[in-house]
């Protein structure tokens, strides 16, 4: 309970503090009103287009009345800077690289330390972190890769941050020449940042700035930017919380087993203490109370040390985001009221719902009973009744898994499939002690023949209490089921995408940027002068909003590709080809998403792009491709690229797909485009090979976080079985007495328990790898749907768990056999 209570506290501290932070940032560096283009459509896909308003306007709103000054903003985040050695200057932990100009204001996040402001086009100024780690000094000349080009620079100062660093590389350059060389044209900018003058509120600056310029852009007041700013830090925010919570509901589903588990035998121990009580005129609702009151205090305790836990974890974290470059500082962590009160709800509740179960069968014992030390858990009624519970929620389990793998559309199939985990695993839990005796049998079944009457009452300990065995063993099943299902879903996923790399990649060499973002023709030409270079077809991506027939508007994101597509890739058409989908005026799309449209061949189909730019396009052909809208892309568009030229001018390619000339091996155009692309660090050239190896790396990040998962259940599931095994040492301390005095070695009684363990361990695992199997079959079917057709079962994964489970089984026997082993003889026999 602490470990969860530790992780609950820790991501609402880490969350608050870099929230506040940057609030405090935004809040500070924000203009009163700050002029932006005007974004309609969102892109789910970079389309390197870098959207601008005209740099005049900063003059026709210095006559507004109410405003001090205005200033020309001139920034973007996608360009590369790289040093004379070729090796990046910038971030390395997905936080931007951003150029912009360099202007002085008392609201400028950082200050100029050393050297002297940029003046002219090859001077530049860098963040004093960033030179420190890349070791750039004043004087060394550094590459600009942006959009429109390449230049050189000479850093010329150093600038330090006077607020908390985000992780940003910034590179900072006059006016003019960013301007002219990051957005290519000398009369644009990125926005106009406007202040107000003394007495004018941000609100009335920014009516007075609409109602100049009209509705074509997009106003913000520093309030309203700042909230922006922090929406968007928001998303990575929510992934830190949402991953540390997931930590915090293991540990609590994990937890809740080991505490039904302690206090079950805890009380199995003090049932001659209950029944004298019962005897003494307790009634039931007292000894009920007792329990509870003993569970609300242990609840406390753990809450109390898992909530320092968690602000110790919380620092832990911000000291880990300063090695990435966020430079948050611990003397102003945030601990908001919310956090220790979801605390002690988290670690007082759970443990409260954990023990009510036994305090109501402790309740239930008459004191007769008790006196004569009756067994509390008998595995009468309330198996029978776990076997209909478990199969009542088991069956509906099943049926929400069945209707997932029938399911046609994604959304009802992934809600389906939520629903049977949930059924399918609390079924599990209930009907678990129901398998322990089946089970067990076989599993120890040649514990007799290996290991004599050692083995005999090792097989029969596991079975003695099935209540307790399966509740021991459920707390190692949740972890292996979660991490078997997600392993059978991950090579499901590998093995579809190798096909479809198979199948539709038909080009040599892709050339690519590493993070998957446009780059500048500059390197479109030389990649087209390489060589050998045969054909070279480009891919450039446009935000769309497309006007279906059924009267919907669907924003996605279009391709557009140069002709000879069919040379480079294979692409499968239920209607049309390659020449009707590129042909000018015309649009391809995926056959399933024009029929859940209602739009066929020949369909009109009005098209809007970014700036307002519209145009009506022909449905020309209909794919079978499998779809992406799991990254925010639906309906598998794509057209010519002269239509992408056309309505969004000033894109980026995303991608060149390369085939060699006649005369030339790939080997050999290999080694001259990594050549040609040496000053260019942000791009690679893949082929097959590297493709599958890029989504095979991709997945493995996904799975380690269910790997963490599993060991952080592991952890507290060997914890658990330590505990039950500890206790039931010494619920059966007479037991053992009497076994080592008619001749029990100790070396022989340390190999029952540690057997007793092992079978326990391996049944749990069993159980976790069964659930985890049913898991992953339902998932992939999920996948399917979205064109992951292809199902894979890691034998390998299946069978490290099992050896797994031997392992962690024999390490969680090694403390209570020791002590079992030491036990003195008479007073284990006198023991009551």
């Amino acid at each position: 309970m602490i470990l969860s209570v530790a992780f609950v506290a820790g991501s609402l501290i880490f969350s608050d503090t870099v929230a506040r932070t940057f609030d405090r940032l935004f809040a500070s560096t924000s203009a009163d009103v700050t002029v932006e283009p005007k974004e309609d459509i969102d892109e789910a896909v970079p389309s390197g287009q870098t959207p601008t308003v005209p740099a005049k306007l900063a003059d026709r709103l210095a006559g507004v009345e109410g405003v001090a000054r205005t200033r020309v903003d001139a920034a973007v985040e996608n360009i590369t800077v790289v040093d004379s050695k070729n090796d990046p200057v910038g971030a390395t932990t997905g936080a931007p690289t951003i150029a912009t100009n360099w202007y002085v204001t008392d609201r400028s996040p950082v200050e100029l330390t050393s050297g002297h402001a940029p003046r002219g086009k090859d001077q530049a100024l860098l963040d004093a972190d960033t030179a420190d780690k890349k070791d750039v000094k004043i004087g060394d000349t550094l590459t600009v890769l942006a959009a429109p080009g390449s230049f050189k620079v000479e850093v010329v100062g150093i600038v330090t941050f006077t607020t908390t660093n985000p992780g940003a590389a910034l590179v900072f350059l006059d006016t003019p020449t960013a301007q002219r060389e990051l957005l290519g044209d000398k009369d644009a900018a990125t926005g106009i940042s406007v202040d107000a003058a003394a007495g004018v509120s941000d609100t009335d600056l920014k009516r007075r700035v609409a109602a100049e310029l009209g509705s074509g852009y997009d106003l913000k007041t520093a309030d309203e930017q700042a909230d922006s700013a922090a929406s968007e830090l928001g998303g990575f925010l929510d992934v830190i919380k949402y991953v540390m919570l997931g930590f915090a509901g293991i540990a609590v589903l994990v937890g809740i087993f080991l505490i039904v588990n302690t206090f079950s035998m805890l009380i199995a121990q003090r049932t001659r203490e209950l029944g004298l009580l019962r005897a003494l005129g307790a009634d039931r609702r007292q000894v009920r109370r007792s329990v509870l009151t003993e569970a609300v205090l242990l609840g406390v305790v753990g809450s109390t040390v898992g909530l320092a836990a968690g602000i110790g974890l919380a620092v832990g974290l911000i000291e880990l985001m300063g090695l990435f470059g966020m430079n948050l500082k611990s003397t102003e962590m945030a601990i908001g009221w919310g956090t220790p009160v979801a605390s002690y709800v988290v670690g007082v509740g759970v443990t409260f719902v954990a023990a009510y179960l036994p305090a109501r069968r402790a309740a239930h014992v008459s004191p007769m009973a008790a006196l004569a030390d009756a067994e509390i858990a008998g595995v009468g009624r309330p198996l029978k009744i776990r076997a209909v519970v478990g199969a009542v929620v088991g069956a509906a389990g099943a049926a929400a898994l069945v209707g997932c793998a029938t399911a046609e559309k994604t959304s009802s199939a992934a809600s389906l499939l939520g629903l049977g985990l949930v059924l399918t695993l609390i079924a599990t839990v209930i009907a678990g002690p129901l398998l322990v005796r089946p089970v067990i049998r076989v599993l120890g079944g040649a514990f007799p023949a290996l290991f004599g009457s050692i083995g005999r009452m090792s097989q029969r300990n596991a079975l003695r209490n099935p209540r307790r065995t399966g509740a021991t063993a459920a707390a190692l099943m949740v972890g292996l089921a979660l991490v078997s299902g997600m392993a059978v879903a991950s090579a499901s996923m590998t093995k579809s995408f190798d096909e479809q790399i198979d199948k539709t990649l038909g080009a040599d060499f892709v050339v690519q940027n590493s993070n998957f973002m446009p780059f500048s023709q500059e390197i479109t030409e030389k990649v087209k002068d390489t060589e050998g270079a045969g054909l070279v077809v480009r891919q450039r991506f446009a935000p769309v909003k497309v006007s279906m027939p059924d009267g919907k508007s669907v924003e996605t994101t279009a391709a557009g590709y140069d002709p000879r597509l069919d040379d480079v890739a294979r692409v499968t058409y239920v209607a049309g080809g390659t020449t009707q989908a590129l042909a000018p005026g015309n649009i391809a799309m995926q056959r399933d998403f024009a029929r859940d449209h209602k739009a066929r061949m020949g369909s009109k189909l009005s098209v809007e792009f970014p700036g307002g730019r519209k145009t009506e396009l022909t449905v020309g052909a209909l794919t079978d491709q499998p779809g992406a809208e799991g990254f925010g892309v639906e309906g598998g568009l794509f057209f010519g690229m002269k239509t992408v030229e056309e309505f969004v001018p000033g894109g980026q390619d995303s991608a060149l797909y390369v085939n060699a000339g006649s005369g030339t091996g790939a080997d050999t155009l290999r080694d001259r485009l990594e050549k040609t692309l040496d000053p260019y660090p942000q791009v690679q050239v893949r082929d097959q090979a590297d493709y599958k190896e890029l989504i095979r790396e991709q997945i493995a990040v996904m799975l380690y976080l269910v790997y963490a998962l599993l060991g952080l259940a592991i952890i507290i599931a060997v914890l658990g079985v330590i505990n039950t095994l500890a206790l039931s040492v010494v619920e059966r301390t007479r037991e053992i007495g009497l076994l080592r005095a008619i001749g029990l070695a100790r070396r022989q009684l340390r190999r029952m328990i540690r057997l007793e363990s092992v079978v326990i361990a391996v049944f749990g695992a069993l159980l976790g790898l069964a659930l985890g199997l049913v898991w992953g079959v339902a998932a992939q079917q999920v996948l399917a749907l979205q064109g992951m057709t292809a199902f894979a079962i890691p034998w390998t994964t299946v069978v490290a768990v099992v050896i797994g489970s031997v392992v962690v089984g024999l390490a969680a026997a090694l403390l209570p056999a020791l002590r079992a082993s030491r036990m003195n003889v008479l007073a284990a026999i006198a023991h009551e």
